[in-house]
């Protein structure tokens, strides 16, 4: 029960963390670009663009495991996950007000504040070991495909994630949307803030046993 409270807590604090990137108004982290610029562009709902985003990577994932009944019903959890990930993305994207007309220094702590608790919920539900993220799901069997390693197919999945942003806010807003500052420190930032976690986590373990 203690793990299911812990991951609970993990998906809200990485809630958060990707509501705030987005409100820090300085570019937002590659995998939540391509929603968050179609939101902003076409004054439509980020969570619920969100949850499209997810549907298709859960429907990729269950292609590429085809083979393997155990990791199809592991893809097929991660439906209801992102049903209730992407309601408290609304949620706090009505909480949390926008940075945009505050100044820089404001917003530079917001973003901050949004890596690091990105992060530690990343890491924080990894270490739960239930269902992974969808964004994340993705990389993993993407990679396994492919036989690459994880940080390779991440970064290859970043990259087409903020062409696909790029190219739709050209075509569609003339201007380039979502993708900044923000984005490159949040790729960079993110997973310094997990291995971070993870060391104090696996030190805490070690300690306790």
């Amino acid at each position: 029960m203690k793990r299911y409270i812990i991951y609970f807590i993990g998906v809200v604090i990485l809630a958060t963390g990707l509501t705030l990137n987005t409100k820090a108004g300085l570019g937002v982290s590659p995998i939540i670009s391509v929603p968050f610029s179609i939101s902003e562009i076409f004054d439509l709902n980020f969570g619920n663009l969100t949850l499209v985003l997810y549907s298709g990577f859960i429907i990729t994932e269950m292609i590429l495991h085809k083979k393997d009944k155990r990791l199809r019903l592991l893809d097929l959890l991660q439906l209801p996950f992102s049903l209730i990930f992407t309601r408290f993305l609304n949620l706090f994207t009505y909480i949390i007000p926008d940075f945009n007309e505050y100044s820089i220094l404001l917003r530079l702590f917001a973003l901050f504040l949004a890596i690091v608790l990105t992060g530690i919920g990343a890491a924080t539900m990894l270490n739960m070991n239930l269902i992974p993220n969808p964004g994340d799901g993705i990389v993993q069997a993407i990679a396994t495909k492919i036989q690459k390693n994880i940080g390779f197919t991440k970064n290859c999945v970043d990259f087409i994630s903020l062409c696909t942003t790029i190219f739709i806010g050209l075509c569609f807003a003339h201007s380039v949307v979502g993708v900044g500052l923000g984005t490159v420190l949040a790729m960079i930032g993110v997973g310094r803030v997990i291995s971070v976690y993870q060391f104090a986590y696996d030190k805490m373990s070690s300690f306790h046993t």
